[in-house]
C-alpha cells in the first residue's frame, strides 16, 4: 500500500512541471497574439490618418492596449482635426474605446 502511494506521489511530482510549462507556453502564445493584434489596430488607424487630408499622421500618436483601447495623443491644428482622428479610431475594427488626449495647438 505504501509503495502504491509513493509511486502515485512520484508520478504527480514528475507531471506537475510539465503541466506548468504547458500553461506558460500557452500564455506566451496568447501574449504574442495580443501584441500583434494591438499593432494591427494601431497600423490601421495610422494608415487611415495618412489617407485623410484633414488629419496629421505625423503629429497624432496612436497607442493600442491589449483590450482594444486606443489612446490618441499629440498635437492637432484644430478641434475639427482632433475630432476627425477620434472618429477614425472609433470606426476601426477591433477598437473597443478611444481615449482622446490630443492637445489643440494655440494659434
Amino acid at each position: 500500500m505504501n509503495t502504491r502511494f509513493a509511486t502515485t506521489l512520484l508520478i504527480a511530482a514528475l507531471i506537475a512541471p510539465v503541466a506548468g510549462y504547458a500553461a506558460d507556453t500557452k500564455s506566451v502564445k496568447e501574449s504574442i497574439k495580443e501584441n500583434v493584434s494591438d499593432a494591427v489596430i494601431t497600423t490601421k488607424i495610422k494608415a487611415e490618418f495618412a489617407k485623410d487630408k484633414d488629419v496629421s499622421a505625423l503629429n497624432i500618436k496612436v497607442d493600442t492596449d491589449d483590450k482594444g483601447v486606443v489612446t490618441l495623443s499629440g498635437q492637432a491644428k484644430s478641434k475639427a482635426e482632433a475630432d476627425k482622428a477620434v472618429k477614425i479610431a472609433r470606426d476601426t475594427k477591433g477598437v473597443s474605446s478611444v481615449k482622446n488626449e490630443i492637445k489643440i495647438q494655440a494659434k
